[in-house]
C-alpha cells in the first residue's frame, strides 16, 4: 500500500533545510544549493536522496568528520583546452559544486558544442539524475558519473569489495518530443546496501545474485551479506570500473580508503565527479527522413519504439515526471509521516521551529 503523503510548502521546506545547513557552518550559497536540490529530488519522487539523506551523509562522512569543508572555495585548474575544465573542489558541499559544474558545462556547450568538467576532492552530490535532468529541461544532452563514498561492490569474479556503487546518469532533451526529459540513472550494483539493511530489519531474503558473504559466495541472507555484486555480471563491473578509472585520472585515490578520513599518510579520502554536456545542434547531421526537424525525428523514433504492443512500456524519467505533476497539483512537496518525524528531529536538534502538521493537507 502506498504511503499517505502530506503536502509541505516548498518555501517551508527550503527555509528549514537552509537553516539546518547554516547551523552546521555552511554558507548561504551552499545551504541554498542543498535546499534547492533536495526540493527538486523530492518533487520528482526521489525519496532516497532528499534533504534527510543529505543531512545523514553530512553527519556520517561530511562536516562532522572532516570529509566536507563548509565554505570551501573551488579551484579551477589552468588548462589549454577551451571546452574542458578540471576543478579541485577542496571538499566543498557536493550539491553546490555539482550545480556550478553542470551550468559551466552548459556555458561551454553553447560556445563550443560541448563542455566537460572533471572534479577532484569532491563530497557526495546525492542524486546524479537531478543534475542531468536540470540540463535536459534546458534542451541539452547531459551526463555525469561519480565515485561512491564507500567500496561495497565486488569486481566480477572476485570476493573482496573494491568498487563503489558508482552511478551513471544521462539526461536527454526530449521534452518537446514527448513532454518530459528521458533520464537514465542507475547505480552499478544489483541493489543498494541500504536495501540490504532494510531486508535485514524485516527478516526478508535478498534477491538472488545480489550479494556475497565473507567468503565471496553468493547469498540471499541479508545477515550474511558482506558485499554487493555488480548488475549484469561483467557489464555492470565494466561500468563501475569506468568511474574508478576516470576518478583516478582526475586525482582520485584508492577506492578502499574513501569515506571517513583515515590515518594513512599521504592518501586522499574524497570522491570524484565527471560532467559533460553537449548542445543538441552538435548532433544534427541535417539529413532527417521526410525532412523532419530534429525534435520531430526524436518523437518519430520514440513513437516507433513504443509502437503497438509496447504502448504500456515506460520511458526512463516518466515516473519522475508523473510524480512532479502530482507535486504540482498538490502545490508542494510530498512527505510521508515517518519523514515528517525525521524532519521534526532535525529541527529540534538545531533549535528550529517544526512544521505545524495541523496546517498540512493530505496529498491527493
Amino acid at each position: 500500500m502506498e504511503d499517505t503523503f502530506y503536502v509541505v510548502p516548498q518555501e517551508s521546506h527550503d527555509t528549514l533545510v537552509r537553516n539546518v545547513f547554516e547551523h552546521r557552518g555552511f554558507n548561504s550559497d551552499e545551504s541554498s544549493a542543498a535546499a534547492t536540490f533536495s526540493a527538486y529530488a523530492t518533487k520528482h519522487g526521489i525519496r532516497t536522496h532528499n534533504a534527510l539523506k543529505a543531512l545523514h551523509l553530512d553527519e556520517l562522512f561530511g562536516s562532522a568528520v572532516g570529509g566536507c569543508t563548509p565554505g570551501a572555495t573551488i579551484e579551477v585548474k589552468e588548462s589549454r583546452f577551451d571546452a574542458c575544465q578540471t576543478w579541485n573542489a577542496n571538499k566543498k558541499l557536493g550539491q553546490a559544486v555539482a550545480y556550478k559544474a553542470i551550468d559551466t558545462c552548459i556555458e561551454m556547450a553553447d560556445k563550443h558544442g560541448s563542455g566537460t568538467v572533471a572534479i577532484d576532492n569532491a563530497f557526495h552530490y546525492l542524486w546524479g539524475g537531478g543534475y542531468v535532468m536540470h540540463a535536459a529541461h534546458k534542451g541539452y544532452y547531459a551526463y555525469t558519473n561519480c565515485t561512491s563514498t564507500l567500496a561495497e561492490v565486488v569486481p566480477f569474479g572476485g570476493k573482496t569489495p573494491t568498487l563503489g556503487t558508482n552511478p551513471h546518469s544521462w539526461g536527454l532533451p526530449t521534452t518537446e518530443a514527448i513532454g518530459f526529459p528521458v533520464v537514465i540513472d542507475w547505480a552499478t550494483s544489483v541493489i543498494a546496501m541500504g536495501r540490504v539493511q532494510q531486508l535485514k530489519r524485516e527478516n526478508q531474503p535478498l534477491p538472488p545474485n545480489a550479494a556475497v558473504d565473507k567468503d565471496g559466495q553468493p547469498t540471499t541472507d541479508p545477515h550474511a551479506a558482506a558485499a554487493l555484486l555488480p548488475f549484469a555480471a561483467h557489464k555492470g563491473y565494466g561500468l563501475g570500473l569506468l568511474n574508478e578509472i576516470l576518478g583516478a585520472m582526475t586525482g582520485g585515490s584508492l577506492s578502499t580508503l574513501r569515506g571517513i578520513p583515515g590515518n594513512v599518510s599521504g592518501e586522499k579520502y574524497c570522491c570524484n565527479f565527471f560532467f559533460q554536456v553537449i548542445h543538441p545542434e552538435a548532433f544534427d547531421a541535417g539529413c532527417f527522413a521526410h525532412q523532419r526537424t530534429q525534435n520531430e525525428n526524436l518523437k518519430a523514433v520514440l513513437d516507433d519504439i513504443l509502437k503497438e504492443g509496447n504502448e504500456n512500456c515506460l520511458m526512463p524519467g516518466q515516473l519522475e515526471a508523473r510524480f512532479a505533476e502530482r507535486s504540482e497539483r498538490n502545490g508542494g512537496l510530498l512527505f510521508s509521516e515517518k519523514e515528517l518525524d525525521e524532519f521534526d528531529e532535525v529541527a529540534e536538534q538545531c533549535g528550529l521551529e517544526k512544521w505545524d502538521r495541523n496546517r498540512l493537507s493530505v496529498a491527493s
